[in-house]
């Protein structure tokens, strides 16, 4: 009886052992709501800070020159390919050029029928001289009627004008053919810049027509110097001014910055050369659309990497300090009415006291401190929480139970 005694209280021991353990789980299980909580902070620094107006734009030849024919004809042969290098006055391009030899043979020969008429004019009026200071000398004597004198002398006058006449149409002969000359070397094409080969628009073979428009033959273009077209927004365009220190990158390369400076603003909106629009459909689309002004920048390509038509990202600085003390943006707090913002420090994890600062450039990322911090403070720049969520009725995660329950 004294086994089964002993047996029993054992029993209930390890029992009474149990209910204890499982209720201190429960109660560490269901009660483990802590949460940590601390602040994250960054080091003031120096470097370089600056303030920017962002644009896009795209770049276009310098110098860009359509080459065309100023004569109709089949163009015969072309001398250059896609992508040549020219110099000014090379040839380029020739059209047939037999009917401009024809014309210029014509008018050559209309030149010399006039020459010719004039000479036997010229003879004529040899003999009406004669005739007249012969019957001049007569009418003296009485020898002759003055009828025959008049007659002398009439004829002697319409001989100088015919003369004077045959004069000016031989100069209009002579321009012909000055005129014919020409549109012959019009037949032979060539480029009036130094320069690359960037399109050929007409083939061999081809007629062109130069009696309306003129056609184009090849576009040449300078891109040894390339102009970048911004397009600057109307919020931005009151802030940047020519002169100002610019830098961009192309899609290809966007680690590589390319500097140059502002050349010039257009005074007007490229909008404003869209004369085919009605007046009401203008002013609803002005009402709709953004308006951009086109800033210039100028910018050497020795190297012809920068090519027609690329896209680029362009900076145009506004403000910049150079080995400034740095502090994120979101480190402000409130701004006074000074100006100042309030700033908290960080000595350590219990010691966070608030400071005032001057702030100079402010990029919304970057702020320059000119008064109120030092190099190597730490700054706050928000709240680290960390929390152990329990079972509750919102849906928190739980933890599992604690050791020695499984």
């Amino acid at each position: 009886m004294q086994i089964l005694k002993k047996k029993s209280r054992w029993r209930w021991f390890l029992l009474l052992t149990l209910v204890v353990l499982i209720a201190g789980g429960a109660t560490w299980y269901f009660s483990s709501d802590t949460t940590q909580t601390g602040t994250m902070t960054t080091p003031v620094t120096r470097g370089d800070l600056e303030t920017t107006v962002l644009a896009s734009g795209e770049i276009e030849a310098s110098n860009l020159v359509s080459v065309g024919a100023q004569v109709s004809g089949q163009l015969q042969s072309l001398k250059v390919e896609l992508g040549d290098r020219v110099k000014a006055g090379e040839l380029v391009a020739e059209i047939d050029s037999l009917p401009q030899q024809n014309t210029l043979r014509n008018k050559k020969a209309a030149l010399q029928v006039s020459l010719a008429e004039k000479k036997a004019k010229q003879a004529s009026l040899t003999q009406a001289e004669l005739n007249y200071k012969r019957q001049k000398k007569m009418l003296r004597g009485d020898a002759a009627s003055k009828e025959d004198y008049e007659t002398a002398e009439a004829n002697l006058k319409v001989l100088k004008a015919e003369i004077e006449s045959l004069d000016a149409q031989i100069e209009q002969a002579r321009i012909a053919v000055d005129t014919a000359e020409i549109d012959l070397g019009y037949t032979k094409i060539t480029s009036p810049i130094d320069g690359v080969v960037v399109a050929i628009v007409t083939k061999e073979g081809q007629t062109v027509n130069a009696n309306q428009t003129t056609p184009t033959i090849i576009k040449v273009a300078n891109l040894e110097r390339i102009t970048v077209k911004v397009e600057i927004s109307e919020a931005d365009v009151v802030k940047v001014q020519p002169g100002q220190r610019v830098y961009f990158t192309i899609l290809g390369e966007p680690d590589n910055q390319i500097s140059t400076t502002l050349k010039y603003i257009e005074p007007a909106p490229e909008s404003i050369s869209d004369t085919g629009s009605s007046s009401s459909s203008s002013s609803s689309s002005s009402s709709s659309e953004a308006i951009y002004y086109m800033g210039v920048l100028d910018v050497p390509n020795q190297d012809g990497k920068l090519r027609i038509s690329m896209t680029t990202q362009v900076n145009i600085v506004l403000n910049e300090a150079k080995d400034a003390l740095i502090i994120p943006s979101a480190a402000l707090g409130i701004k006074g009415r000074d100006g100042r913002y309030l700033v908290k420090v960080s000595e350590g994890p219990e010691n966070v006291h608030e400071q005032w600062v001057k702030i100079g450039l402010n990029n919304n990322v970057q702020a320059e401190v000119l008064e109120g911090l030092r190099e190597g403070e730490q700054v706050v720049i928000g709240d680290q929480i960390g929390a152990t969520a329990t079972s509750s009725s919102s849906g928190r995660r739980r933890r599992g139970p604690p050791p020695g329950m499984l």
